[in-house]
């Protein structure tokens, strides 16, 4: 199973027909982001040698903004960077089954972005974020931070309970999935379109009905078509986290039809997702949004609603969720260098 199956769902959503564009400097990013990941410590060794390093997520952000500037493209693909090295952090023993580990290193994380530094002798996780954060946070309001901190606090809750779940061998149903895999997918990302667009969304409109849908849906079609691509590297290491697994333990199915049924989920909140773009006009109307508002709203609903098709084909052309490659490499004695998997410690 792979990133393949999401491609038949191009002939069933219009908002997935057309691919993704790029950016024209997709090239020249991806050997800036290599080099920040390399000299910051994200990626050690051989890049082909570990998921992170085979990644590409400068061309994940090529896709999602195709005309924005260069410089601000550049910060979301090291934005991408860093959540993805946290992500295999979390994956890894002994954060992986240990909520207590996971809250010892968002503790550390979420100190050093409120101090505006990181702790002497600081592993490359915590001195990237205070990087990433100062040159981010300085062009946005209070209200934007609150909400990126409130985001990143809503993954330290649903990365601790995954570990949990992981610890104690429960496989959440679907109703609980969703919620749990979304705050658990770095959802602060999401808040980046509006640094990288440098405009600022009204924050009445971010807590509406439809503009919760729209956000939230994105993020939910996102993570589950990741799920189809993740799927075969992540049942090797029984990882039920993974809405694959989820429907299969539900309905008692093999992966396949699982999958299949993933799909389906996929089509049915990407309907819902149109529905509140629909409606949107009418909500702005509603709060009084001025002009301006309303061009940025447009601007960032614009951006959510090509993400899906971005992510779709980043994933087809990306060899994170490469298991052959790991297998190689496990087969021939080579441990894949990557990221510090000790950055959780405290020295």
């Amino acid at each position: 199973m792979d990133a393949s199956l999401l491609l038949s769902l191009t002939d069933r959503v219009a908002v997935l027909a057309t691919p993704s564009a790029m950016h024209p400097d997709a090239w020249p990013l991806g050997e800036r982001v290599d080099g920040w990941a390399r000299g910051r410590g994200l990626i050690l060794g051989d890049p082909d040698g570990s998921p992170l390093g085979r990644g590409r997520f400068e061309r994940l952000a090529a896709r999602v903004f195709p005309t924005a500037d260069l410089d601000r493209v550049d910060l979301f693909a090291r934005w991408l960077t860093w959540a993805f090295a946290l992500d295999d952090t979390l994956d890894q023993e002994p954060l992986a089954g240990s909520a207590t580990a996971v809250h010892e290193l968002y503790e550390d994380l979420l100190r050093a972005m409120r101090l505006g530094h990181a702790r002497p002798g600081a592993r490359p996780l915590e001195t990237t974020l205070v990087e990433l954060w100062d040159v981010t946070a300085t062009r946005m309001d209070r209200e934007w931070r609150r909400r990126f901190m409130l985001h990143m606090e809503a993954h330290r809750t649903g990365c601790a309970q995954e570990a949990v779940n992981r610890r104690t061998g429960r496989v959440p149903a679907p109703r609980e999935y969703a919620g749990l895999r979304r705050r658990a997918a770095a959802p602060f990302l999401y808040d980046l379109v509006e640094p990288v667009l440098g405009v600022v969304l009204a924050d009445r409109l971010t807590t509406s009905p439809q503009w919760v849908i729209l956000s939230e849906g994105v993020a939910d079609v996102v993570a589950w078509s990741n799920d189809i691509a993740s799927f075969t590297m992540e049942d090797a290491r029984q990882d039920a986290h993974n809405l694959v697994a989820v429907m299969c333990q539900t309905h008692g199915c093999r992966p396949r039809e699982g999958a299949r049924l993933v799909l389906d989920r996929i089509v049915e909140r990407l309907d819902e997702v149109q529905e509140a773009v629909r409606v949107l006009p009418a909500t702005m109307d509603r709060l009084e949004l001025s002009p301006e508002q309303r061009q940025t709203a447009s601007q960032i609903a614009r951006v959510l609603l090509g993400t899906p098709r971005a992510h779709v084909d980043w994933l087809t052309e990306s060899g994170r969720y490469n298991a052959s490659a790991d297998a190689v490499a496990t087969a021939s004695g080579r441990r894949p260098p990557g990221l510090d998997t000790l950055s959780h410690l405290r020295p």
